[in-house]
């Protein structure tokens, strides 16, 4: 592959994996926070808690997408992409293992996220 093309990949990755978060950010908070309620719900967590839940996570994926978009620190990003990705990935089956045989895949799309993190991660400059 030439300079261009991996820069342009690197560029594409970095965008789309910024547009997921903070896409699914504001859809926790804005567009459909009923469904995080719901999920909380069935772990007995409402009230003041779900509500902390709730927008702690969205903000936290805002974060992390803005965070990506500065090209500030992109390999400590990655880590911490990963590190949400796999704690949510805990808690969602604590909460209901059938998630993970979800015909839309909310967990198992997990695993090609990560790898998309780790090719960003491994191909992104020494810092």
């Amino acid at each position: 592959m030439n300079t261009i093309n991996e820069d342009g990949l690197m560029k594409a990755a970095k965008y789309s994996l910024s547009f997921l978060w903070i896409f699914t950010g504001i859809t926790s908070i804005y567009f459909s926070p009923e469904v995080g309620y719901e999920i909380l719900a069935s772990a007995s967590i409402t009230g003041l808690m779900a509500d902390v839940s709730v927008y702690a996570g969205g903000s936290l994926d805002i974060v992390i997408g803005l965070w990506l978009l500065t090209s500030f620190r992109i390999r400590l990003c990655c880590i911490v992409q990963v590190a949400v990705i796999v704690l949510y990935t805990l808690i969602l089956t604590v909460i209901d293992v059938s998630f993970w045989l979800h015909p839309f895949g909310p967990i198992t799309k997990n695993i090609p996220i990560i790898v998309l993190i780790i090719f960003v991660y491994r191909d992104t400059n020494r810092e």
